[in-house]
């Protein structure tokens, strides 16, 4: 059974996406940061539909935190064969003037510094397996530039071009990266969210409602699954329509 490490998945987008793989035959390691209840319920609720699944708790933006949690994950569950970059921290939004480079180093650290340490640090291994799969999960901001979100939305650029270079790089070695752009997908979060902010975000969405967690599991399913095997460097937009243009 191989294995997928999903950060940031003891709630939100990340648990679904655990659950899910786990439905498409994954051993799941459930990386959380502190939310040790939440990724305890992953665990449980796998394990009661008969799969795989253990909880991992480090920072992936701390380099020997990550060496240290997939050891540990080797143990438990297996070397990881996919990881899923799902990860996130505070996402304030801020006129222009108001923002630091420190709110820009912010979002980095979580979309590009813990993507880029996570596979130095499996990197070997795949390369000597000749297998291996990234999944990183974007966001639609990257192509909008939402206003008071330049920190968020670089951040999230990066990690687009990232994908399509490491693609690149690791292709002839049996390695693909790709990502999942969602758009705005209510998760626990997004309680307090106005709605006059849902409805402005309805009105520019083809589709004209909201998509599901399950929606962008689906998708990142879909990517690590064997249908998958001659996709690489893609990205893959899964909200409603809005980047059409």
């Amino acid at each position: 059974m191989k294995v997928a490490l999903v950060t940031g998945a003891s709630r939100g987008l990340g648990a679904v996406i655990a659950r899910e793989l786990a439905i498409a035959g994954w051993a799941v390691a459930v990386n959380y940061a502190g939310d040790s209840e939440g990724a305890g319920r992953v665990v449980d609720a796998i394990r009661q539909q008969g799969g795989r699944a253990s909880a991992a708790q480090f920072s992936v933006i701390d380099k020997p935190q990550i060496a240290d949690g997939l050891e540990k994950i080797k143990t438990s569950l297996g070397p990881v064969d996919l990881i899923v970059n799902n990860a996130t921290g505070p996402q304030p939004e801020m006129p222009l003037m108001e923002q630091s480079w420190r709110t820009y180093l912010d979002q980095l650290e979580f979309f590009v510094k813990a993507p880029l340490e996570l596979l130095q640090a499996v990197l070997p291994d795949w390369r000597a397996r000749k297998s291996g799969r990234v999944i990183n999960i974007g966001s639609e901001v990257a192509e909008l530039g939402n206003p008071n979100f330049g920190n968020y939305a670089s951040a999230k650029g990066a990690m687009l071009a990232m994908t399509r270079s490491w693609a690149r790089e690791l292709a002839p070695e049996g390695i693909t990266v790709n990502l999942v752009a969602p758009g705005w997908i209510p998760v626990e979060r997004h309680a307090e969210a106005s709605q006059q902010a849902k409805d402005g975000y309805l009105a520019h969405t083809p589709l004209a409602h909201f998509g599901r967690p399950e929606d962008i599991a689906a998708a990142v399913a879909f990517l690590a699954s064997a249908k998958a095997d001659f996709i690489t460097g893609q990205k893959l937009a899964v909200n409603g329509g809005r980047t059409l243009l």
